[in-house]
C-alpha cells in the first residue's frame, strides 16, 4: 500500500471544530466513547463468529486494554474486535459522522440484534481530539488476508495512512495528549473515569501503566490456569502448634498440612462487571446480591429498605433496579441518584426527561437501549417515546407500593415513616402517580396506629353521630313526601385534626384523648402542601385543622353566656395591660379539664398563611419576618383555680406576674419562646417559687 495523504471529508453540518470544542460537555467522556467503540468492535466479531463467518483463535479473549504512559504523555485503547481494512478506515474514519455501527447493522440486519451495538453516530472516535494533539490508529481486519493499516492525524483535519505492523485482529488507538490534558496520562485518573462510565460494559476492561514493575501473587499450585505466568513453584511447610495432651504433656500438633504453592505474575483484574445485576432475571438474584450491588454502586453504608427490579422487553427494552433508601429527613434536602445506562454504557445521572422528578429521591440504575440519544450520548431527544418510558417507570413504582400495601401491610407500615415523604412528593408532582396511590396513603394516629383518611373520616362521623341527636330537616321531609329530589345539598367537609409536633402540642393531645377524639400525626415539612392537595380532592371531602387551632365543643362545658362574656371583658383588660398587648384576643371558656389554666389557639387559615410567608422569606424573598407573629387567641379556663384567683384579685400585687406566666405557659404549649422570652420566663418562675417559700 502506498503512502496516502489527504483531508478528512467533513460534512458542513458536522464541522470538526464543533466536535472538538463543545460536542461533549465533559472532556473525560472521550474514555467512554473509545471504550464503547472497542465494545462495538468485539460485539461485531462475536456476531460474525455466531453466523459462521469467522472462527476465533483457541486463545481468544474478548477484552479492551487501556494503557497509560506518564513518561510519553500517551494513552492507548486496544480491543480484540473486528478491526478495519484500508477501505473501512477511509470510510469510517476519514468521513466524519458516518457510523460503522449503522453500516454493519444494515449489512447484517436479518442476522443480528441491533440492541447490542452501542455506537450509532460515528462521532465517538473524534472525541479523542478534545484531549490529544495527535491520534494514531493501528488496526487489522478479521477478513482473510487483510493487511494491517496505520492511520494518524494531528489536529484532526489532515491525515496520513500507510501499511501497519499489527499482528492480531483488532484495533489500537493511541492518543498523544495535549499539554492541558496530561492529567489523562495518570493511571488513577483514568481508573476513576473508567469506573464512572464503563463499570458495567459487556467486555472486560483492563488498565495498565507502561513501564510499571511486575507484580506477583501466590496461589495454590492446583489453581494454576493455562494463561498464568508461573515464576516459581515451592512447597509451603506444614504449620504446627504446641499443645497439652490428655496427660498434661506438651506435644507438637500439625494444624495445617504442607501445601504446593506457585508464585505467578499477578492476574489482571477487570474494571468492568460484564453481567451487572440488572441484566439478570429477578428470580436469579438474592437479597444479599441486591444489597451488595447497592453498596458498590452508591457507596451507601445504610441498607436500602427494599427495591424494584425492572425487566421489560415489550414495547421497549428496559431493565434496571430502583432502591428505596431511608428518606425521612426534610424532603428539600433529599438527594437520590438514578444512573441511566444505554446497553450497559453509563450516560448520565438523573436525566429528568426519563426519570420523573419525584423519583429522583430514590437511588437506582436504569438501562434502556431504545433511548433516542443525541450524538454525544449525553442527552435525550425529547419525543413521545421518552414519555412512555417515564410513565412505565412511574407505574412500576406505584404497582410495587400498592402491592406491598395489599399483601404485606405489616412491612408497608414498618417502612411508612421512611417512604411517606417520597410518596407524598410523588403525589404532588405526578398526577398519574397520585391517582394510583391515593387509596394507599396511610397516617399514624394518636394511638400510634396506621389508618387511611377514609377510615379516619368514618370514625369521626361515627363519633359525631353517636354524640349528636338526629336532626330532621322539615324542608327535606316535605320534599321527600312530594317526591322531589333532596340530593342537591352539598356535603360539608369533615374536619380532620392533625398534630405537627407531639412534644410541643402535648397539652392539646391530652385534651383530645380525654374526650376520646383522634388526630393524625403530620410532622414532615411536605405534609403542609400535601394536605392542601387532599382538601382539593373530590374523593373525600375534608378540611384539615391543627389541634391547637380551636377548641372542640366536646372539650367545653356549657355555661352562662352572659357570665362568660363579662369574665372575658374583665380578664381581657387585665391581661392586655399586664402583657402590653392591646391587640391580644382573649376568651374565657369552661373547660372540662380544670387543671388547664390557659391555652393558645391560632386559626388554621392564619397559621397556614404565616407558614407560607415564612417559607418565602427563607427562600430569599427578603420579607420582614416580624410581620409573621400575632393573630393568636388566649383561652382562659374559668374552671381553673389560678384563673379564678385573677378574676377575684384583678388589682392584686402579683397579678401582672401571674398573667405573664399564664401567657408564656400557654405559648410554650404552642410554639418555642424566643431567647429573650425564655430568659424572662425562667427568671419569673424563680421569682414565683421564691414567693412560695415566703408564705
Amino acid at each position: 500500500m502506498q503512502m496516502e495523504k489527504g483531508s478528512l471529508s467533513i460534512e458542513s453540518e458536522n464541522m470538526f471544530p464543533i466536535i472538538k470544542k463543545w460536542l461533549y460537555s465533559d472532556h473525560d467522556i472521550f474514555v467512554r466513547e473509545l471504550v464503547s467503540n472497542g465494545c462495538d468492535a468485539i460485539t461485531k466479531l462475536k456476531k460474525l463468529e455466531v453466523m459462521g463467518e469467522y472462527d476465533f483463535p483457541e486463545d481468544y479473549k474478548a477484552s479492551i486494554q487501556v494503557e497509560v504512559s506518564p513518561e510519553h504523555k500517551t494513552l492507548s485503547f486496544t480491543d480484540t474486535g473486528i478491526g478495519m481494512t484500508e477501505a473501512e478506515v477511509k470510510e469510517y474514519i476519514n468521513q466524519v459522522a458516518f457510523s460503522g455501527a449503522t453500516d454493519f447493522l444494515e449489512k447484517y440486519k436479518d442476522k443480528t440484534n441491533e440492541d447490542q451495538i452501542i455506537g450509532h453516530f460515528g462521532l465517538g472516535f473524534y472525541s479523542a481530539f478534545m484531549v490529544a494533539d495527535k491520534v494514531t490508529i493501528d488496526t487489522l481486519s478479521w477478513q482473510k488476508d487483510a493487511a494491517p493499516v496505520h492511520w494518524e492525524s494531528e489536529g484532526g483535519i489532515n491525515f496520513e495512512m500507510s501499511d501497519g505492523d499489527k499482528k492480531e485482529v483488532g484495533t489500537k488507538i493511541t492518543l498523544y495528549l495535549s499539554e492541558d490534558s496530561v492529567e489523562f496520562a495518570n493511571e488513577y485518573r483514568i481508573k476513576e473515569i473508567i469506573e464512572k462510565y464503563c463499570s458495567f460494559m459487556p467486555v472486560n476492561i483492563y488498565l495498565s501503566k507502561e513501564g510499571a514493575e511486575q507484580e506477583y501473587e501466590t496461589i495454590d499450585a492446583a489453581d494454576i490456569r493455562e494463561d498464568d505466568v508461573v515464576v516459581e513453584k515451592f512447597t509451603e511447610e506444614a504449620k504446627t502448634e504446641e499443645k497439652e495432651n490428655e496427660n498434661g504433656e506438651k506435644e507438637t500438633v500439625e494444624i495445617s498440612p504442607a501445601k504446593e504453592k506457585a508464585k505467578i505474575n499477578k492476574r489482571p483484574v477487570s474494571l468492568s462487571d460484564t453481567t451487572p445485576l440488572w441484566m439478570k432475571h429477578p428470580n436469579e438474584c438474592t437479597d444479599e446480591e441486591y444489597k451488595s450491588f447497592y453498596r458498590k454502586v452508591f457507596n451507601d453504608y445504610k441498607e436500602p429498605l427494599f427495591w424494584i427490579h425492572l425487566n421489560m422487553d415489550y414495547p421497549f427494552n428496559l431493565k434496571g433496579i430502583l432502591y428505596f433508601p431511608k428518606v425521612n429527613t426534610q424532603y428539600d434536602n433529599l438527594e437520590g441518584v438514578i444512573k441511566l445506562y444505554n446497553n450497559q454504557v453509563f450516560i448520565a445521572d438523573n436525566i429528568k426527561e426519563v426519570i420523573p422528578e419525584f423519583l429522583m429521591l430514590l437511588k437506582g440504575v436504569i438501562d434502556c437501549p431504545d433511548l433516542p440519544l443525541n450524538v454525544s450520548r449525553s442527552a435525550l431527544q425529547n419525543d413521545g417515546f421518552v414519555k412512555k418510558i417515564s410513565d412505565y417507570i412511574t407505574k412500576k413504582v406505584a404497582d410495587k407500593l400498592s402491592g406491598m400495601y395489599k399483601v404485606d401491610r405489616e412491612n408497608y407500615e414498618k417502612y411508612w415513616d421512611d417512604i411517606s415523604p417520597f410518596i407524598k412528593f410523588g403525589c404532588l408532582k405526578d398526577q398519574k402517580f397520585q391517582e394510583k396511590m391515593k387509596d394507599f396513603i396511610i397516617f399514624k394516629n394518636l394511638d400510634d396506629k396506621y389508618i387511611t383518611l377514609p377510615e379516619y373520616v368514618e370514625n369521626m362521623k361515627g363519633k359525631e353521630d353517636s354524640e349528636q341527636p338526629e336532626v330532621v330537616d322539615a324542608e327535606d321531609v316535605a320534599k321527600e313526601e312530594a317526591g322531589e329530589e333532596t340530593a342537591g345539598k352539598e356535603e360539608e367537609p369533615t374536619t380532620v385534626y392533625y398534630v405537627t409536633d407531639i412534644q410541643q402540642q402535648g397539652q392539646y393531645i391530652n385534651l383530645f384523648k380525654e374526650q376520646g377524639m383522634d388526630a393524625l400525626i403530620l410532622a414532615h415539612t411536605i405534609d403542609q402542601p400535601f394536605i392542601t392537595q387532599l382538601e382539593q380532592s373530590e374523593d373525600v371531602k375534608v378540611h384539615f385543622q391543627r389541634i391547637d387551632s380551636d377548641l372542640s365543643d366536646s372539650m367545653k362545658e356549657e355555661g352562662d353566656e352572659e357570665t362568660l362574656k363579662k369574665q372575658t371583658e374583665t380578664l381581657g383588660d387585665v391581661f392586655k395591660k399586664a402583657l402590653g398587648k392591646d391587640q391580644l384576643e382573649v376568651q374565657v371558656q369552661n373547660l372540662k379539664n380544670e387543671n388547664i389554666s390557659s391555652m393558645i389557639t391560632l386559626s388554621e387559615e392564619t397559621r397556614r398563611m404565616q407558614d407560607m410567608m415564612k417559607m418565602y422569606s427563607a427562600g430569599g424573598m427578603g420579607m420582614d419576618t416580624s410581620m409573621f407573629g400575632g393573630g393568636e387567641t388566649l383561652i382562659l379556663n374559668a374552671n381553673n383555680a389560678l384563673v379564678k384567683y385573677i378574676l377575684d384579685n384583678t388589682e392584686g400585687e402579683h397579678v401582672d406576674m401571674f398573667c405573664k406566666q399564664l401567657y408564656d405557659l400557654a405559648m410554650l404549649a404552642n410554639k418555642p419562646l424566643s431567647a429573650e422570652e425564655m430568659t424572662q420566663f425562667v427568671a419569673r418562675s424563680n421569682e414565683i417559687m421564691l414567693l412560695l417559700t415566703q408564705e
